[in-house]
């Protein structure tokens, strides 16, 4: 367990909150773009996880960005954390290590994927970093991506009774055609379809990772 203070809670769009956390025991972290931290929400029990947009193990500055999306613990501590506020951190731990993958990339998700997309971008990749996100709100996600300059990023309304996912698959198989390899993330039901998709148009197992980070009615999948 590391524990940080939180150094800035700037608001880039409606819902999304960039964090700053600073503190010695965030200095000489082998940190690598796609693991995971586990912020403790109060107590050891409870816990929310996020991807690191950046690391900074040489001055012990870490940033994440977070989507408000509901009423939970996570939701709550994103809107209400303020600069002094300390926090318990666990991690980083492994959860998409991108490093086997040579070559362009291709990252599906949603708003809790963007700060993925921003890490695997910096991460000093020898090859383009793409893809496409379901979102709620077209406007509002466009304006932080903007802000982090991702460009390259398809954006498509999510609709409730999941018809937009037909659009989301054009660009699996527009991207497929490129030789990239696939980042599935956000919710449990796309990415099962996503996977299906990949596997028609004959994507390798070897150039796909996946990671649910949530489904409907449940929390901490990861």
């Amino acid at each position: 367990m590391k524990r940080a203070a939180v150094t800035a809670n700037e608001q880039l769009a409606e819902r999304f909150r960039l964090i700053t956390l600073e503190g010695p025991a965030l200095e000489g972290v082998a940190w690598v773009p796609g693991q995971k931290i586990q912020i403790a929400m109060g107590s050891a029990f409870t816990s929310r996880t996020y991807t690191p947009i950046e690391w900074n193990s040489a001055t012990g500055r870490a940033c994440i960005l977070g989507y408000v999306h509901g009423e939970g613990p996570g939701s709550t501590w994103l809107r209400d954390v303020a600069p002094h506020d300390m926090c318990d951190i666990f991690g980083p731990r492994p959860s998409l290590d991108m490093r086997r993958m040579a070559g362009p990339l291709a990252i599906f998700g949603d708003e809790t994927s963007i700060g993925l997309a921003y890490a695997l971008a910096q991460g000093g990749r020898n090859g383009p970093v793409a893809g496409c996100f379901e979102v709620a709100d077209v406007r509002s996600c466009r304006e932080v991506m903007a802000q982090l300059k991702l460009g390259e990023f398809a954006l498509i309304a999510r609709d409730a009774h999941d018809a937009h996912l037909p659009e989301i698959e054009e660009q699996l198989a527009r991207l497929a055609a490129t030789g990239a390899s696939f980042v599935l993330t956000g919710k449990a039901g796309t990415i099962q379809r996503l996977r299906q998709g990949l596997k028609r148009l004959a994507v390798p197992a070897s150039r796909i990772a996946a990671k649910a980070y949530w489904a409907p009615g449940k929390s901490g999948l990861d």
